[in-house]
Parts: structure tokens; sequence; C-alpha cells
């Protein structure tokens, strides 16, 4: 991603803060809501920079930027959608998984009011962020997305089933709704059908490739302590190339968002690609690190042990083959890509 100057607030001032996380989800929720009025827009001109500063969060400390992202993109959702509903100093999730035996329902009552009863798997920190925006299935089989408030009366958040040593103050967790009031947030099914979908996931992807910068920032800083070898210089040039790689396609991928050339089927397209591309690359620079320095840094340097745990769990946000299968699929489908 080229270099971008953001006029409108101080990087730097939220880098620093970024090195303070060191992996607390408090500390990371309280630069997200600092971060709430700051961050450009997807689609917006801004592209570039909102994704430049969500890399370079997640450089430092990939909890920070875990949390910010998803706060931001449920503040993009909301901007879509047209409604101003975060109030200052709020923290918000978006809980859109599903999984078997676990739904939410979505009911309007006669005064078009809506609650929603029921089961809502992998809600992160859903017992620390003040507001959600939750997906619900309405009558008829359609799906729509809905503003809630993390403190009514009506939500249960599960506890004991987070093991992970990756984003460990991350919790993700299952909640219990029961009559949950809600407002909803655009049309039936309009949640994955509008741009901003595929744009929220590629801002995701600029995150992965903030941590492998980490993590190849590390490699960088070891070797200047040794003798480099031809085996050192080898894994070094492929990093070099996947983070290149990666870079260059976020790059190319915010301009389309930025130019209107990312919607609909191209930009689930391009999403799809971003996202592999960078995962790939992600994945790649942690398998060649730690071949090159062996298990000492995993096991003696808490930093660097805590970047590569976060990033690998981060990294299955990513469905890998499944992904790369569907993209297939969609280019099959379509005219010559190449």
């Amino acid at each position: 991603m080229p270099v971008t100057v953001v006029s409108s607030f101080d990087v730097q001032a939220f880098l620093v803060q970024a090195a303070g996380v060191k992996g607390n989800a408090a500390q990371a929720l309280s630069l997200a809501s600092e971060l709430s009025a700051a961050a450009p827009m997807p689609g917006s001109g801004g592209t570039a920079a909102r994704w430049q500063m969500l890399s370079d969060i997640a450089a430092i400390d990939l909890t920070a930027a875990r949390v910010a992202e998803a706060h931001l993109d449920a503040l993009a959702i909301l901007s879509e959608a047209g409604l101003n509903l975060a109030a200052a100093g709020s923290t918000w999730g978006v809980f859109a998984a599903e999984a078997p035996g676990a739904t939410v329902d979505a009911r309007e009552r006669p005064d078009g009011s809506w609650l929603l009863t029921g089961t809502k798997p992998w809600c992160s920190l859903a017992g620390s962020v003040s507001d959600a925006l939750v997906t619900a299935h309405t009558p008829g089989g359609h799906r729509r997305l809905f503003a809630i408030s993390l403190r009514d009366a009506g939500i249960e958040v599960q506890t004991g089933a987070w093991k992970s040593l990756g984003l460990a103050q991350v919790v993700s967790t299952a909640i219990e709704l029961d009559q949950v009031s809600a407002t909803p947030v655009g049309d039936e099914d309009w949640y994955l059908q509008r741009p901003g979908f595929a744009w929220g996931g590629m801002g995701v992807a600029a995150c992965w490739y903030g941590g492998a910068v980490g993590i190849a920032r590390f490699l960088f800083r070891k070797l200047a302590e040794r003798d480099v070898d031809q085996i050192s210089q080898m894994q070094v040039g492929a990093v070099d190339v996947q983070l290149t790689a990666a870079r260059s396609v976020l790059a190319a991928a915010a301009m389309a968002v930025d130019s209107g050339a990312a919607t609909g089927v191209a930009g689930s397209l391009l999403a799809t690609r971003v996202r592999c591309v960078v995962a790939d690359a992600a994945e790649d620079v942690i398998t060649r690190v730690g071949h090159l320095l062996g298990p000492a840094p995993l096991a003696l340097d808490e930093d660097h042990a805590r970047r590569v745990a976060d990033l690998q769990i981060y990294l299955r946000q990513h469905h890998a083959e499944k992904d790369e299968a569907a993209l297939g699929r969609d280019v099959l489908a379509g005219d010559l890509p190449w």
C-alpha cells in the first residue's frame, strides 16, 4: 500500500497507544473508541488510509487491530445504512456468524418495534462492548441486520468456552437473547448484498497483512544480530516477495473501492482474491520465520510468541480451501478473467 498522509488525525498518536495494548482487550477497546471519529470510511476516498492505519496497528499489536477493525466496521455499516446510532464513547461488535442449532429469530410487534430471541454464536467481546450489530432470521426465510444494546436485560453472555492462546483476551462466545429490543439496520438481506460487505472483508485482510509485517520486522531485527548465510537471505527474499504481493493487492483494491469499481459481483470477486492472497502470504511468512529462527523466539520472546499465536487464529476467519473453491466457481461462471 502506498504511504498515505492522513490530515484529519494524528496517526502516530494512535500507533503509540497501540504499542501499549500488549494483548489487553480493555486497552484495545479504548483505542477503538478513540478511532471512531478519526478513521476514514471505506469508499469515501480514504480507503487506502483506513487500511494503512489498520495494518500499521496490526504490525504493533494484533489485539488492538482485531478490536479496532470490528468496531470501525460496525460504524461503517451504520453509516452505509444511513443511521446514526452510535453514541459517543460506545464500542461495537458485529455478530453475524451462524452455526447448526444456533439461530436468532426476529419478530415485529404491532407497534413496529422488533424483538430478537435465540442463540448467536461467535460473539467477540460480547461481555465488554456496549452495542452490537446482529443478524437474525425474519419471517419468510430472510436474514436482516439489527442493532442491539448488550446491556439489555434479555441478553445472557455465555462464559468458559474460549480457550485460545491467540487473541486470548478477545473472548468469543455465544450469547442468549430473550426478547431483546432491536433496531433494524437496512432491509431484509441487505447486510450480505451491500458493497460494504466486501470492503469490510478486505479491511480484515489489511490486519492480517499488518500482523505478517510485525513478524517480518522481528525477523529483520534478529538477523541484524548475527551473520547472515545464503539460506537466511533466501528466506528474507521470499518474505519480501509475499509482503510485496499482499501490499500490492491491498493498494489496488483500495483504489477500486474508492473508484466505485468494487461493487456487486466485481466487489465479491475482488474481496475473495485479496483475502486469499493476503492469507497465503501471512501463513507463508509465519512458516518461513519459524523455519529460520527455530523454537527459541516462540519459547522465550513473549511479544513474538503472542503475535504468532494471534495471527494464526485471526487468519482462521479465512476459509482457506473453501474460499479458493468459491473463487474458482465464480471465475468459471464469468468471462475469461486473465
